[in-house]
């Protein structure tokens, strides 16, 4: 079966990057593909040649930076006749039948509306960058595997949520959830979309033959930068006070302040004060407007606390060593 699918990128600063990643695209074995791509309002203009080896690209230049999430909603409605989004970042260069792998698991799971790329360091093709993202009860996130070695199993197995650093969404799923949240500009926006998904009863596969070598923060400075704290820490609250369902929300909210606590406390030791206490401060004064969308949301919920349940990561202490 031939499914119709759109590659969508946003770039930022990154000519570079979104040269190898295109041409990455370009020996795809998969061909039935389109391609849009975003650029934030990058400082420099793009090379005069990076398009001209694909004639099923579309480039749209954004007159400011609107981030990932408003650009990829914007793309969005680009593509919404096609059966399939694929979500890839600049910096992500995926083997020639990633493409190919996630179409075949696409019509072999059906049940699925999300799927995950195994994500491979670039610097270290030895190590996993991520098998998706896993979440935590307290409402903490990280890449599944982040930094083991490269595991040999391939067999597919259910994620909470894809990174989006290279993801494929069901198309009319992504729009009937209305895609990402605006309101975060980037970080943690996959994960509040995959919590989304799941919550309207929407299930997420890790597709590990489908690899993406993946640098990761190419252009924001590192995961450990102001900005990437900043919006990371602050979205990471926004996104429990939207989704975590039910009595969950109330049961586990001592554990969600403790670890906020201790994240403020470890980043002040690192000299990231007054960035780390900005996005809880700004976390909090977005809570109103955050709680609007939670009843929303959990109104419309039609997973059941058992199905949250079973996808939670529920260790006592998070396994990721960053937290």
């Amino acid at each position: 079966m031939i499914s119709k699918c759109v590659v969508l990128i946003v770039n930022w600063n990154s000519w570079q990057h979104l040269s190898r990643c295109l041409d990455a695209l370009y020996k795809q074995t998969y061909i039935n593909f389109k391609i849009f791509v975003a650029d934030n309002a990058s400082h420099d203009p793009p090379p005069d040649d990076i398009f001209l080896a694909f004639p099923n690209l579309v480039f749209i230049k954004n007159d400011v930076n609107y981030g990932f999430a408003l650009a990829n909603n914007h793309l969005l409605k680009l593509a919404s006749d096609s059966d399939w989004v694929i979500l890839l970042n600049p910096d992500a260069f995926p083997k020639s039948d990633w493409l190919e792998q996630l179409m075949k698991a696409a019509n072999a799971y059906p049940e699925y509306s999300m799927f995950g790329s195994r994500l491979i360091m670039v610097s270290d093709p030895d190590k996993l960058d991520g098998d998706g993202d896993s979440y935590h009860l307290s409402g903490l996130a990280w890449r599944t595997s982040h930094g083991k070695s490269v595991n040999p199993d391939v067999t597919p197995k259910e994620i909470f949520s894809p990174c989006a650093a290279a993801a494929m969404y069901r198309t009319k799923v992504l729009l009937a959830v209305g895609g990402f949240d605006e309101d975060y500009f980037c970080y943690f926006e996959d994960v509040d979309l995959g919590f989304r998904m799941r919550l309207q009863g929407h299930k997420c596969l890790l597709v590990p033959t489908a690899i993406v070598n993946h640098m990761g923060s190419a252009t924001t400075g590192g995961q450990q930068s102001d900005f990437s704290v900043y919006y990371g820490h602050r979205n990471l609250v926004w996104t429990y006070i939207k989704n975590m369902p039910g009595i969950f929300f109330w049961a586990f909210l001592p554990y969600h302040i403790f670890f906020n606590f201790i994240t403020v406390i470890v980043y002040l030791a690192r000299g990231q004060g007054s960035v780390i206490l900005k996005a809880k401060w700004d976390a909090i004064r977005g809570i109103s407007a955050m709680w609007h969308k939670r009843k929303v949301i959990q109104s419309n919920r039609v997973a059941s606390l058992m199905d949250i349940w079973r996808v939670l990561d529920k260790s006592i202490i998070p396994r990721n060593r960053r937290y």
